[in-house]
């Protein structure tokens, strides 16, 4: 059997290990990498113990900042939108009508609570159960991966 070598973490993924790690904290359930729809690809999705959803866009330098122009079409998958940042990114940058974590590899901290838009209730149930069984394939794949 050949050893496969194990790509290390982008700054980004990171930052939403230590986004995750907080939220957790707060009975949040988080996934990775979520496509709420095609063609848009959040960096980390919570569901609160509330039915509350969060999204988390993490961000490891100016540049990734500026390329990102989807933003704003992410405000419609959840009930509030936050940035994940390092100590080091310009935080000023970021719109002001949006929450604002710091966070590193390990933790994050909440540094400004995003207002809250609730989700109308049909977009909230089907988006919970889009979610709900990508986790459960996430970890299927996970347990058996030629399933």
């Amino acid at each position: 059997m050949t050893a496969v070598a194990e790509t290390p973490p982008t700054p980004g993924q990171l930052l939403a290990r230590g986004v995750c790690r907080h939220l957790a904290g707060f009975d949040f359930a988080c996934v990775e990498e979520f496509m709420p729809e095609r063609g848009r690809r959040v960096d980390v999705i919570a569901l609160g113990p509330k039915g509350e959803i969060w999204v988390v866009e993490c961000k490891s330098s100016r540049a990734d900042f500026a390329r990102d122009a989807k933003w704003r079409g992410y405000l419609d998958w959840c009930d509030r939108y936050f940035w994940a940042v390092d100590a080091e990114f310009p935080a000023d940058l970021l719109p002001a009508e949006t929450g604002l974590i710091l966070a590193d590899g390990y933790g994050a901290e909440i540094l400004r609570m995003a207002p809250e838009a609730r989700l109308a209730p049909a977009r909230r149930a089907a988006l919970t159960r889009r979610l709900a069984r990508h986790a459960a394939r996430r970890l299927q794949v996970l347990r058996d991966p030629r399933s």
